[in-house]
């Protein structure tokens, strides 16, 4: 039987001469009947490869609809450690609580060098545990203002966020603009919330942060006096919701923070996360100590509430 390539190109080349030939007596082949031979050649050459060692291999081998294959997802993929030693927290025993009267927060007037650093909208199923590693290596422990619907789907993260001695505050069920919704509506997403949290890991959170910083002063007061929540907002805002890039969030918090501020990052992204190895042993390297939130509001009870802040 005659081989199927070699009687196409043939044809091509008959085709393509027009039954002519140079002076010397050989065919000429034309452009266009070279680029017609060469993608012909290719394709079958592509079509050779994909035949069996034995030579068993056919056209009918190759489904009409085959798709090149494609690697998994890398789930495993953790930060890669920075070399040598890292800086390391101080242990401290600090109360959580005092006889704070103020009902918003965004910074605590202080001398000392203690800071609080925040993460809302988590836990995340793989963000959240790698910022943990992070935390845990270098002594911190941080305030997680979780959505409840979030710690509902993972519950396991959020144990092993209280278990490793990170503060949990609130930060609704959904995530709404509070200040659009009626009282009823901002208890029942505070509650929901707290429920929530209290489900995954026998605590309560001991403060809360509305989502967007958006929250009526008059809110935030019932919201005190009913609920026991402090409202808290922040100083060092990185703008990471934007995804700027772990450089430029770092850089951003570096820049901004002073003592008795509260940072706020999310670890719902993972650039932020991403960011935390530099940021981290950034601020350490500074000066600055980390307390968790309900901390740092005990330090300075007798400085009086912080100033309101605005913002994203």
């Amino acid at each position: 039987m005659k081989n199927p390539i070699e009687a196409l190109g043939y044809k091509i080349l008959t085709t393509s001469m027009g039954g002519e030939a140079a002076g010397d007596g050989k065919p000429k082949l034309s452009r266009r009947g070279f680029m017609v031979l060469s993608t012909a050649l290719g394709s079958s050459c592509s079509l050779a490869s994909s035949a069996k060692p034995d030579g068993s291999g056919s056209l009918a081998d190759v489904p009409p609809d085959s798709a090149p294959a494609r690697t998994s997802a890398n789930t495993t993929y953790r930060t890669p450690k920075p070399k040598g030693p890292v800086p390391r927290n101080p242990d401290n025993n600090f109360p959580a609580s005092g006889s704070t009267s103020g009902i918003t927060f965004s910074r605590v007037s202080m001398s000392q060098p203690y800071i609080a650093i925040t993460f809302d909208d988590g836990p995340h199923p793989k963000n959240t545990p790698r910022l943990l590693d992070m935390l845990r290596e270098r002594n911190i422990k941080a305030t997680f203002y979780v959505i409840g619907r979030n710690v509902d789907l993972y519950p396991n993260v959020l144990r092993r966020t209280v278990s490793e001695g990170h503060e949990i505050g609130n930060h609704t069920y959904t995530h709404p603009i509070l200040s659009k919704l009626s009282d009823s509506a901002v208890r029942a997403e505070l509650t929901k919330c707290r429920d929530a949290v209290a489900r995954a890991a026998g605590v309560k959170p001991r403060t809360m942060r509305p989502p967007y910083g958006a929250l009526l002063q008059r809110q935030r007061e019932w919201i005190h006096s009913d609920l026991n929540y402090p409202t808290i907002m922040w100083s060092v805002d990185p703008l990471d919701w934007k995804r700027p890039g772990p450089s430029v969030v770092t850089s951003r918090i570096l820049s901004g923070t002073t003592p008795g501020a509260i940072v706020l990052a999310h670890d719902l992204h993972s650039q932020t996360v991403d960011a935390m190895p530099a940021t981290l042993d950034g601020l350490l390297n500074k000066g600055f100590k980390f307390v968790t939130v309900s901390q740092l509001l005990a330090m300075g009870a007798q400085s009086g509430p912080g100033q309101v802040a605005s913002g994203q």
